[in-house]
């Protein structure tokens, strides 16, 4: 079987016991015995395990290794943010995980295992949302809970998010069932660091709805829709999204 090695483990090399006959001396050897050569049957008969390639490693967060690093320069070639590529799967690592899982198909959880990793070898793009959207914009999934970036019409960054979950919740603006807003909206304005909201504490702010809704991170972005209405990303992603997004004026396509 073809393996990719961009992120697969390096197979391990196979010492192969018994293949010494080209080392055997000239003299003629021993015949066996009827139970040696029985045995000798027997072994012949039954495939050698050493042979049989090892199973795929699953990788899991708090793993370090060759492996995570490569995990993670694949993941950051394909414009998932894994952190930094140091071979330590931290959370940034597990949340980009999630993401490439989500666009894929996949059922989104804490590992990186052999559908995955065949995903990796041969990826899909992100389903896009809106074709002729712009050739640069932001299309928000509800469905799949990522957000893409395209610049230049090409996915620049791919990201785990997590929308409203639904829940009702009280702020100081009153009470009510949180949501995220579908619809077409284009970016207003951002705002540095820490910000108190209606909707609650949002890191970085873009704005698309007024001062209310925004694109933030936050330091709790779970798998499960959570928010109150934002469209919450990873804060180590926050740190660096608002210089990739022109704002005011950047489209923001939000679909179910």
């Amino acid at each position: 079987m073809r393996r990719s090695s961009i992120f697969v483990l390096p197979a391990l090399g196979l010492a192969l016991a018994g293949c010494g006959a080209a080392d055997a001396p000239s003299q003629a050897a021993r015949p066996a015995t009827s139970s040696h050569a029985a045995a000798a049957e027997a072994s012949a008969a039954q495939p050698s395990a050493s042979l049989s390639p090892p199973p795929p490693r699953v990788l899991r967060p708090g793993m370090r290794g060759q492996a995570v690093k490569l995990l993670q320069r694949r993941l950051a070639a394909l414009k998932y943010y894994p952190g930094r590529v140091n071979g330590r799967f931290s959370r940034n690592t597990l949340e980009a995980v999630w993401a490439f899982q989500e666009t894929q198909g996949l059922h989104p959880h804490n590992a990186v295992d052999s559908a995955m990793q065949q995903a990796l070898a041969s990826p899909r793009p992100p389903r896009v949302l809106v074709r002729h959207g712009g050739r640069t914009r932001i299309e928000v999934s509800l469905k799949d809970q990522v957000l893409v970036l395209y610049k230049r019409n090409h996915v620049a960054l791919v990201s785990h998010v997590s929308t409203a979950g639904g829940y009702y919740f009280c702020s100081p603006n009153g009470c009510g069932n949180g949501f995220t807003p579908t619809g077409d909206f284009t970016t207003l304005s951002y705002i540095p660091g820490w910000v108190s909201a209606p909707l609650g504490q949002l890191y970085n702010p873009v704005f698309f709805i007024g001062t209310l809704y925004a694109i933030h991170g936050d330091t709790h972005v779970p798998l499960r829709p959570s928010s109150h209405g934002c469209v919450r990303i990873p804060d180590d992603i926050a740190a660096f999204f608002h210089t990739l997004v022109p704002t005011p004026g950047t489209p923001v396509y939000i679909r179910h």
